[in-house]
């Protein structure tokens, strides 16, 4: 391992985090952030040159449909399945005193 991770760099981390660690938890946090940035160092070294970036691996497509208006009102099928109505309205408690 090259890269070192100190103790206080773990306190504050768990200070960060609000995470109150155990010693032995810490020093579990303190190797596994030294192997992620020994990775991570691993992944420095590849040639990248010509290798466009990308923020998907999968293609992604919009699948929302056409905006097409109506002048469908569904309000009545909607009032249908209200436990309690009034006119056009939903009736509910109140809330505010």
């Amino acid at each position: 391992m090259t890269n070192q991770i100190s103790d206080e760099t773990i306190e504050y981390v768990g200070i960060l985090a609000q995470l109150d660690l155990t010693g032995q938890e810490k020093e579990d946090a303190k190797a596994d952030m030294e192997k992620m940035l020994d990775y991570v160092d691993t992944l420095n070294e590849l040639d990248t040159k010509g290798v466009e970036p990308m923020s998907n691996v999968l293609p992604v497509h919009n699948v929302f449909r056409e905006d097409i208006p109506s002048e469908v009102d569904g309000s009545k099928d909607t009032l249908a399945n209200a436990p309690e109505k009034e006119d056009q309205y939903f009736v509910v408690p109140k809330t505010i005193e």
